[in-house]
């Protein structure tokens, strides 16, 4: 039988700070470069796993009071950082379960910061961290 889950507390932390009260998205992309790993005689294309390629997107409230998201982020453009995603706070930190998986990007790099301000709206920074190692805990 199929399920659903209702997320309404996930929790994501960028280097040490838990940022998860201003998160309102965040999209996990892990993707390996597909390899071609055919020969000679065969009838069928095979491919092989390359290299990593991850990727994580954040949207996030674009909060500038002190340990909040400009606080956080503004030194890390430019930057690696770990960014640890779960489906809600551990109850102890650090310590996930295979309900409630850490996914990591250890090294991941901080290209920009877009800060949008607009009229009549709460700012918002969409941001994207690229490469690193992808880990999951679930122990």
């Amino acid at each position: 039988m199929a399920t659903s889950t209702l997320l309404s507390n996930p929790n994501v932390l960028i280097g040490a700070v838990d940022i998860s009260d201003q998160c309102t998205s965040a999209l996990f992309n892990i993707n390996y470069t597909q390899l071609n790993a055919s020969a000679f005689g065969d009838v069928d294309t095979k491919y092989v796993k390359g290299l990593g390629d991850h990727s994580l997107t954040l949207s996030l409230y674009g909060s500038f009071a002190s340990s909040e998201t400009w606080a956080t982020l503004k030194s890390l453009v430019g930057t690696a950082v770990t960014v640890i995603v779960s489906p809600s706070a551990p109850a102890t930190p650090g310590t996930y379960s295979a309900t409630n998986p850490g996914m990591t990007l250890t090294g991941t790099f901080l290209a920009a910061l877009p800060v949008n301000f607009s009229l009549n709206e709460l700012t918002t920074m969409d941001i994207e961290f690229t490469g690193g190692v992808y880990t999951v805990d679930e122990s």
